[in-house]
């Protein structure tokens, strides 16, 4: 009996495995010391200029209609089609026909940005041909009546794939997936020639097996089974794809939907998360707090893992910059945490936090920059180890499913980065803090047949969104994703499920979201709803610019495009307007271009002298904007006594006002791209503004995100005045210049002139303010921003007022005084009736903002006899801010009396 079991087991096995010595591919390819290997070379490139519109329609932009049309296909990639001359080396090819009639309306609406041209279609009687074509090359060829070619072009295959294969979008089990008795492998490669996977028993040993993958026809994906639980192991996929200009490619390949990797993402771990051994002890019960009942009620911190512990000396060495710090309760920065959440904070987004492109995992360099404090060398040597170092901010995605290694404790064990994510998640949980990420599936590292490339060499020309010539469209500064695309849609979906169910996400942003269809992120909200059972809140960057601008191939999940959606976008009106200038100043226009809090007009700078009255005023009704949540119908008296809907006032040729609902708002004065609000105060208050007027500045901004309705969101250091010593672009520029000390005694100004890469043509305006040690704040001016923020935090969560749920809330109770013509424009003041409102506390609250330097006096009749007093976090014991305490309310006139640069809140019972 046991005999006949054991032979019925070695069937099952040879059924399910194929042996190596019979696979396709050789098992001394999986330890190629490569990463490709030509096994047939192409003769010649072309362009890629028509385009699939579906399974049997293509057009090709600026082709002449007349003469043949011919689809030539080589399973070598043998084909040579030069002008004038007959086509060479082709296996055979197919004869199109000139379509004269409409093209369906869903491939008309996807297409639309492709020029116009001749539609050709292929015979219905070759249909069934167009599957196995697929995986040749494919050139498309218009000829003279003598057979020779006239022009000849490749063909962008997206929407052809997506046709044949729609029900690839149901699979459920992409990448590996162990059980107690097998382990399947599933790999979405319609174009592939042939694919097996290679597996390793460790992260750096040789191969132990490889295995045949097969085909499905219906889905295009390749799949192989093997009989055992491979948990533990490691593996890499050997496709065989045309690659154009190179032929016939094996690509050595790890799995785009990767769970976890060995140390520099060279070889894909198997795992089952939902294993045991997977999850820290208690995993299975945390939960986020309680502290987001609507999305208005997040107020977001934003932090990089590396930043938050890497200059930390109360963080054991083994554990800065590493997941692990934040399970050191005791730290400075845990303490710093957990005293921002009981203020008040909900949420710590963390920047990208999946497999990075550019940041080595092991043996990175550790520079130890010194000199002066507008010196040279600091700069010079970061940016000689920039691309060997410890740091990068991680907009550069490598494997979107998977947790980056060089934040674990020991990236050459796939479980470790796993279990060492999911503690950090429980810990921030335990601080009282929810954890959200940011997600950058509009690009990825880098694609084509680079050796970090993963879903170009598994479907070459997919997953990227290409121009009209095919090449990948770069306007996110690297290569774009298509997600239009139905399978790099689903990868993005599947993507935030999975950080969703199994690290327990709660919130996502994402970075350049107006690059992505409005309808995938309304997919990918229901999903990960459904996969949390709660609402997962999702922000983004909804900036309209590029190829995609303007819905010139998709509707958006931009700013004026996803009204209706839940989902908030990040606004840059009120910023702009605080800040001063916009985000792309340079030159003398850094120092020129003051904002509302730091001088336009009322106290220009050496170079802000030209500004007018009405530039101050114009300035305010913008932020204005921001304080009642950018909704669209709200009604504002704007400073030349108009009363308009926020949409009918202009910012930049668009409405002023664009959401549907306060939750579609992100707020913001400062986050990790551009200056920090610190470095944009030195270059645009006076020069001989004292260092705690600065400091003064610094809370009026971070004021107006507290007060405004929407979503606050403030970046990691906001609190301590972080200064990146005037970098406005500090992505790859180290530890030294991203640095923040949770001791409270520096801010890290004037440590050097900032890269050159990005800030050396300003170099010559920089260098006097970095010199000015005047300019450098005292550790109590860093006390003060530290303890002004956490009372502002708790002013806000003190009260649903300020996080009002609709915008109907808004229109019916937020009331602005001191507006129109006759207004002090320095002071911002605003009426919010909490009366019958659910969590109000208050009958009513006033906030008052004066950027000013001297005290103003404003009214407002509607409040005579009216009984207000201070904020009880004013009069608390140990409020930071003094001069708060002075403000005074006078019941008789309804006049509010606000001393210079000071935020202030009055309530009435």
């Amino acid at each position: 009996m046991n005999q006949l079991r054991h032979s019925l087991f070695a069937s099952l096995l040879a059924a399910l495995v194929p042996a190596a010595a019979h696979a396709a591919v050789p098992l001394e390819a999986c330890d190629d010391p490569g990463f490709q290997q030509v096994l047939h070379a192409s003769a010649a490139s072309l362009d890629t200029r028509a385009v699939w519109l579906n399974r049997q329609l293509i057009r090709w932009p600026g082709a002449a209609g007349e003469g043949s049309f011919k689809l030539y296909h080589s399973p070598s990639a043998a084909i040579v089609a030069r002008p004038g001359a007959k086509v060479e080396g082709a296996a055979g090819a197919l004869q199109l026909e000139v379509s004269n009639t409409p093209v369906p309306q869903a491939a008309a609406t996807r297409f639309k940005w492709v020029a116009s041209g001749p539609v050709l279609s292929v015979r219905a009687a070759d249909l069934a041909k167009l599957a196995q074509l697929h995986r040749e090359q494919l050139v498309l060829v218009q000829e003279a009546p003598d057979g020779s070619v006239r022009a000849a072009t490749r063909i962008q295959a997206a929407g052809a794939l997506d046709d044949l294969y729609a029900a690839a979008d149901r699979i459920a089990d992409l990448g590996a997936t162990p059980s107690g008795e097998k382990t399947g492998f599933r790999l979405w490669a319609p174009t592939a020639r042939q694919v097996a996977v290679c597996t390793y028993d460790s992260a750096t040993g040789k191969a132990s097996a490889v295995h045949d993958m097969k085909l499905d026809s219906a889905t295009g994906a390749w799949s192989a089974a093997v009989a055992r639980d491979l948990s533990g192991g490691y593996y890499r996929y050997a496709v065989d794809v045309v690659v154009d200009g190179m032929g016939v490619v094996r690509n050595l390949v790890t799995d785009p939907y990767s769970v976890s990797l060995s140390t520099d993402s060279k070889r894909s771990y198997i795992a089952d998360l939902d294993a045991p051994a997977l999850k820290p002890r208690g995993w299975d019960r945390t939960r986020a707090p309680n502290t987001v009942k609507a999305q208005t009620d997040m107020v977001i911190y934003e932090l990089h893992v590396r930043d938050f512990s890497i200059n930390d000396p109360s963080v054991p060495a083994a554990k800065r910059g590493k997941y692990t710090a934040f399970g050191e309760t005791g730290s400075n920065g845990m303490k710093h945490l957990a005293a921002l959440a009981k203020a008040g904070l909900t949420d710590i987004h963390l920047l990208p936090v999946y497999d990075l492109g550019s940041v080595p995992e092991q043996n990175c360099a550790l520079p130890q920059p010194s000199g002066a404090p507008d010196g040279e060398s600091q700069q010079a040597l970061v940016g000689k180890t920039k691309e060997s170092d410890c740091f990068n901010w991680g907009y550069d995605p490598y494997h979107y499913n998977a947790p980056e290694g060089s934040y674990s404790s020991d990236p050459s064990d796939g479980a470790r980065r796993v279990l060492e994510f999911r503690q950090m998640v429980m810990d921030l949980h335990r601080a009282g803090l929810r954890v959200g990420t940011d997600v950058v599936y509009n690009h990825t590292f880098i694609a084509g047949q680079n050796e970090k490339s993963v879903l170009d060499r598994v479907v070459p020309g997919y997953y990227h969104r290409l121009n009209p010539s095919g090449g990948i469209e770069r306007s996110t500064c690297c290569d774009n994703t298509a997600t239009e695309n139905m399978m790099m849609a689903k990868l993005m979906i599947d993507s935030a499920v999975l950080w969703t169910r199994h690290y327990k996400i709660d919130s996502f942003r994402f970075d350049l979201m107006g690059h992505q269809p409005r309808a995938a992120m309304e997919v990918l909200q229901r999903r990960v709803n459904k996969a949390a059972g709660r609402h997962v809140q999702l922000i983004g960057e909804g900036w309209n610019f590029g190829e995609v601008a303007d819905g010139a191939r998709f509707v958006q999940a931009s700013q004026l495009s996803l009204n209706g959606s839940g989902i908030g976008t990040f606004s840059d009106r009120a910023r702009d307007a605080v800040r001063g200038g916009s985000a792309g100043d340079s030159g003398e226009a850094l120092i020129r271009q003051q904002g509302y809090i730091n001088g336009l007009f009322y106290d220009p700078n050496a170079l802000g002298g030209k500004h007018q009255k009405a530039d101050l005023l114009r300035a305010a009704d913008l932020i204005r904007v921001g304080l009642a949540g950018s909704v669209r119908p709200y009604p504002l008296r704007s400073f030349d006594d108009r009363v308009r809907p926020l949409a009918e006032i202009a910012y930049g040729g668009q409405p002023a006002g664009y959401a549907s609902q306060p939750g579609e708002v992100v707020n913001y004065v400062e986050n990790h791209d551009n200056q920090t609000l610190f470095d944009i105060n030195v270059l645009k208050l006076p020069v001989d503004t004292p260092a705690a007027e600065r400091a003064r500045v610094q809370v009026l901004g971070m004021a107006i995100n507290a007060f405004s309705q929407g979503v606050a969101y403030y970046h990691a250091g906001i609190d301590t005045l972080r200064s990146k010593s005037l970098d406005r672009n500090s992505f790859n520029s180290g530890d030294w210049f991203n640095r923040i000390d949770w001791s409270y005694q520096d801010n890290y100004f004037g440590t050097g002139l900032p890269p050159h890469e990005d800030n050396g043509k300003d170099w010559p305006l920089l260098k006097p303010y970095l010199a000015n040690a005047a300019i450098k704040p005292a550790p109590a001016d860093i006390a003060f921003a530290r303890d002004a923020f956490r009372d502002l935090l708790a002013i806000r969560a003190s009260s649903t007022l300020l996080r009002l749920r609709s915008t109907e809330d808004i229109v019916q109770r937020l009331r602005f005084f001191n507006t129109g013509a006759q207004q002090e424009p320095t002071v911002l003041a605003a009426w919010v009736d909490g009366k019958g409102y659910p969590g109000a506390r208050f009958g009513a609250l006033v906030y008052l903002v004066n950027v000013d330097k001297v005290t103003h006096t404003v009214s407002e009749a509607a409040l005579r006899g009216k009984r207000l007093r201070l904020h009880p976090v004013h009069t608390k014991a140990g409020a930071a801010d003094a001069r708060a305490r002075e403000a005074r309310f006078d019941g008789a006139t309804g006049g509010f009396r606000v001393p210079p640069r000071t935020a202030v809140v009055f309530v009435a019972d």
